[in-house]
């Protein structure tokens, strides 16, 4: 009997992996009204890595026309100089995007928060259809919360990232594999 608990749980792991990562190599998604930007820390002022390559990809979804408005997300850390949101304005900025066409959300720490703070500004702007720009490994979890909130949200994922070996990419799957998990069951 615990064999069977444990092949079943292996499985049920296995069909979770394989989502998150089939998931977030799903095809184009079109375009949307706004690209929903999640943070992922500053170094200073400064976007890390993470976070430069999905502002790069907002930007490119912004310059090839496929949204009109890009939502940062992500609070300050008390060690950074600015917080997430605000970098990734700065950032989008400097590569030539109108500040106009930039809200921000300045208060998450987490993927969940990013998500249940810019549903308002969302509404607000009357930003309907979203692409959630993240790493691909990311997505699932990411978007399966906005719709979960009542977002009409589709994948963007990072046609370039941080995550580009399998020594890079199993613990990032691994990490997501548990936080879908926990979300699956906690709601958080």
């Amino acid at each position: 009997m615990l064999g069977l608990v444990a092949a079943a749980m292996v499985l049920v792991v296995a069909w979770i992996a394989f989502d998150i990562w089939s998931f977030g190599n799903s095809s184009d998604p079109g375009s949307a009204d706004a690209a929903l930007v999640l943070g992922a820390a500053v170094a200073g002022d400064h976007p890390t890595p993470v976070f430069a390559e999905r502002l790069r990809h907002a930007v490119a979804l912004y310059k090839a026309g496929k949204v009109r408005t890009l939502v940062m997300t992500g609070g300050k850390n008390p060690y950074d100089a600015v917080g997430e949101a605000e970098a990734g304005r700065a950032w989008a900025m400097a590569a030539g995007i109108p500040a106009e066409a930039i809200l921000v959300e300045t208060q998450s720490r987490t993927t969940r928060q990013n998500i249940d703070f810019a549903a308002p500004i969302l509404a607000e702007h009357q930003l309907a259809r979203v692409l959630v720009v993240s790493d691909p490994l990311h997505l699932r979890r990411a978007v399966t919360m906005a719709r979960e909130l009542g977002i009409d949200a589709w994948p963007a994922a990072t046609p370039t990232s941080r995550y580009q070996t399998l020594g890079t990419q199993l613990p990032m799957l691994a990490r997501e594999v548990w936080f879908t998990l926990v979300y699956r069951i906690t709601g958080q």
